[in-house]
């Protein structure tokens, strides 16, 4: 890690003969120069060409992949399933996934069997965004797989096909991966594309009755016929949808999580207002119905909780995002030391869990996890380009407030009912008596410490093994 003087303001990469050159950027002024928009740029720096070897995760038309005109048209036609006012509209559809999540913590905690809490949102949020985007039920919420929706149980099987260090390598280097992938990518696409049609033609026959359902069907408010081109791009934005719609909440609440396990002063300020905001019923059930009613007024007072999501992306970013220039093009970016750099041809690599811990910004607790810097004073003084695991600018993520309305149901329902129980890496370190002790910064000693791996995105390396219990009464 860098330390706060002296830090560079790049560092190059050579990557070659697999890839072109890369530069890492670790401070947030260089990176906001790629995300923000340009006279050379209007959409900001086109995305890095590297990203092809997802394809058969989330299709060639995908909008993580378009550019220029391509992805603003099809930015265009999904923004409308995004905004604050239909994701609103969601709520009941949203809540409807969450049954299952508490009867599987229930069960686990009479059973005091370890478990991998990853696996149990992961399920979870596949099924809300089936909901959001399609109106459908994807049979995600089984721990016995067999069990599971089709969809669900192929697209599990490839993405662990870039479950290692190897994920991004060209096909002529994994060709046996390579071929499996696009196996099962076409398997995924021929199931999803079925669901569009049928989605499609409810809604024709329906009429103005079924399009605020889904985010699928908002995007074809001003489509006259389902062209195979439009069945096919369609299929890739769901497919997109459904990988980063669940992937950066399965990996921020499972942070989160333990972060509040091994915090017990954010632990009961999160209790404490749910209190206050929601009253003193921890029924999954009560939750519900309060939310399913009042949702919209309620869920915008959870500060805290909002602060404890807000640092747990801070700290614990699942992805970054790389871009690049074509030779001759004459992208420069410009360092706070008054240097510029020329930087066409190689791949830019905005680091967010660097930026994200930059000492300057951040100061002694950057490493640190404290919800508490983004309530208050403290958070104004902190740039917004400093905080950025939805990226910036026009090539920013499109579901964020999806993923943070989901994230605060689920914190909201789960916080105050159960405790959970970090086993094996990022367990406490009890005393003689088998009590937790707090260390310096307020959080419970443990006996190593737990760690991401880079899968497609960032993860728990251990996928979050806990043991959950119910939580005691007041």
């Amino acid at each position: 890690m860098w330390e706060s003087i002296g830090r560079p303001p790049m560092m190059l990469v050579d990557l070659r003969p697999i890839n072109p050159p890369m530069v890492l950027f670790p401070t947030h002024d260089i990176a906001e120069q790629i995300s923000k928009p340009t006279k050379l740029f209007p959409l900001s720096v086109p995305k890095s060409p590297t990203w092809t070897h997802m394809i058969p995760l989330i299709g060639a038309t995908s909008i993580l992949g378009r550019e220029g005109h391509e992805w603003k048209d099809i930015r265009k036609r999904y923004n409308p399933g995004f905004t604050t006012q239909h994701l609103w509209s969601l709520l009941p559809l949203i809540l409807e996934k969450m049954g299952p999540f508490w009867s599987c913590l229930d069960q686990l905690a009479a059973s005091g069997e370890e478990f991998p809490l990853e696996i149990l949102i992961s399920n979870l949020t596949f099924d809300v965004i089936g909901a959001a985007v399609l109106a459908v039920d994807l049979d995600a919420q089984y721990m016995d797989r067999s069990k599971q929706g089709e969809i669900i149980r192929l697209f599990r099987q490839l993405v662990q096909t870039y479950n290692d260090d190897k994920n991004n390598l060209p096909w002529w280097i994994v060709p046996f991966t390579t071929r499996k992938r696009n196996q099962l990518a076409k398997r995924i696409d021929r199931l999803i594309k079925n669901i569009i049609q049928q989605k499609y033609t409810e809604m024709k026959e329906q009429g103005d009755a079924n399009r605020l359902q889904s985010i699928v069907a908002l995007g074809f408010q001003e489509t006259e016929q389902l062209t195979p081109e439009l069945l096919s791009e369609t299929s890739d934005q769901v497919r997109s949808f459904l990988f980063a719609g669940h992937d950066t909440n399965t990996s921020a609440l499972q942070w989160a999580f333990y972060e509040l396990s091994r915090t017990p002063r954010a632990l009961k300020a999160v209790r404490d207002e749910l209190d206050n905001i929601l009253g003193p019923e921890t029924d999954p059930r009560t939750i519900c119905a309060i939310l399913a009613q009042n949702g919209e007024n309620l869920l915008p007072r959870l500060h805290y909780i909002n602060a404890v999501i807000k640092e747990t992306l801070r700290l614990h970013p699942p992805a970054s995002t790389v871009r690049m220039t074509k030779p001759g093009t004459g992208f420069t970016v410009h360092a706070s030391t008054g240097d510029e750099y020329q930087l066409d041809g190689v791949v830019m690599y905005s680091c967010q869990s660097i930026i994200q811990r930059d000492p300057n910004v951040y100061g002694n607790t950057a490493d640190d996890w404290v919800p508490e810097r983004w309530l208050g004073e403290e958070a104004k003084r902190i740039p917004p380009s400093a905080w950025r695991p939805f990226e910036r600018g026009p090539r920013a993520c499109i579901g964020p407030e999806l993923t943070n309305l989901e994230s605060r149901i689920i914190l909201a329902i789960v916080a105050r009912r159960y405790d959970f129980i970090k086993v094996g890496l990022g367990e406490s370190d009890l005393d003689e008596k088998g009590f937790p002790t707090l260390d310096e910064k307020g959080q419970y000693k443990v006996k190593s410490e737990l760690y991401n791996t880079r899968r497609m995105t960032s993860q728990p390396v251990d996928g979050a093994m806990m043991k959950v219990k119910l939580a005691s009464k007041k």
